[in-house]
């Protein structure tokens, strides 16, 4: 059965002033723990594991990542044994200390996901053949996953995004991340629509990385709204994120989906998008990701995003 999610029409002074039309895709109400692009990602993934007799799921990711959490959730759904390699080894130093601070880990611990933390500098070997074979040897036979679902399985899924309800719009917005998402987007939007990323980190190797995965030339990044860097932020962002949500009444993450839509609202300010342009936002979720970027704010002393989400 096909999955279906709303498009919800956001109304502000804005939008009407400049003419244009917002709607944004609910994609972070697909799943509780598996949501947006991560269910997507993970869909065909775990249809292929199955299909190659796995019966573990090793795949990486930092101390709050979202694909770690979403990762551990399916496991714990789908029958895996899920083990989590997880950049920075001084957070196993003391594990109680790190999971009593990190609900994105002890999440993943609930779920029945064993943890193994390496260090920055074994991280970035990740993707080279000696490495995985070490973890073979390690752990045994395992079904692998990227860091961040990004692969043609997980892009595949993310082709499943737009509907034919979609073709209406004139332009496609997503936040970027590893790049499957928007890959995804680009290959199943139609000729005439404007597909445009917002990478949520610092970067110089994604519209590459992008073009080759795809032919089609209906697409751009726009790198004005990283703010310095992956889950970096700034006042300005998390009031925005707080503002929207008061106004209306759906949550953002600091990581991706607040700049993206900080970055839309500041383009319209610009008046980068022509009267009557109709603007679909994806919504990919990562919302658990607001309780580590609360943390370091709270440290600080700075305002929080306020939020009664909880993981």
């Amino acid at each position: 059965m096909p999955i279906t999610v709303k498009n919800e029409k956001i109304i502000h002074p804005l939008l009407q002033e400049h003419q244009v039309e917002l709607y944004i895709k609910r994609e972070d109400l697909l799943h509780p723990f598996i949501s947006g692009n991560k269910f997507r990602k993970l869909k065909y993934n775990i249809s292929e594991a199955k299909k190659q007799n796995k019966q573990t799921l090793v795949t990486f990711g930092g101390a709050f990542s979202n694909h770690i959490a979403a990762t551990a959730s399916a496991g714990n759904t789908y029958g895996f044994k899920t083990i989590g390699i997880i950049r920075g080894e001084e957070l196993a130093l003391d594990l109680n200390k790190t999971l009593a601070q990190n609900s994105t880990l002890a999440f993943a611990v609930k779920q029945g996901m064993q943890l193994h933390f390496i260090s920055r500098a074994d991280y970035k070997l990740k993707e080279q053949e000696p490495f995985i074979t070490q973890l073979q040897h390690t752990f045994g036979d395992f079904y692998l996953i990227p860091e961040g679902g990004t692969n043609e399985l997980a892009i595949k899924g993310c082709t499943e995004i737009l509907t034919p309800d979609d073709r209406t719009f004139d332009v496609i917005c997503c936040s970027v991340g590893t790049g499957g998402t928007i890959t995804g987007l680009i290959r199943s939007a139609q000729a005439q629509q404007q597909v445009i990323g917002f990478p949520a980190l610092k970067e110089n190797y994604l519209h590459l990385e992008i073009s080759k995965k795809t032919t089609q030339g209906n697409w751009e990044l726009n790198r004005d709204y990283h703010l310095g860097g992956y889950a970096k932020t700034d006042t300005k962002l998390v009031s925005f994120i707080n503002d929207f949500y008061k106004t209306q009444k759906i949550l953002l993450d600091p990581i991706y989906t607040g700049k993206l839509l900080y970055g839309i609202f500041e383009c319209l300010k610009q008046g980068k998008f022509r009267k009557k342009t109709r603007i679909l936002a994806i919504h990919t979720g990562g919302l658990q990701g607001i309780a580590g970027i609360n943390t370091k704010l709270k440290k600080k002393g700075q305002t929080l995003i306020t939020t009664s989400y909880e993981i």
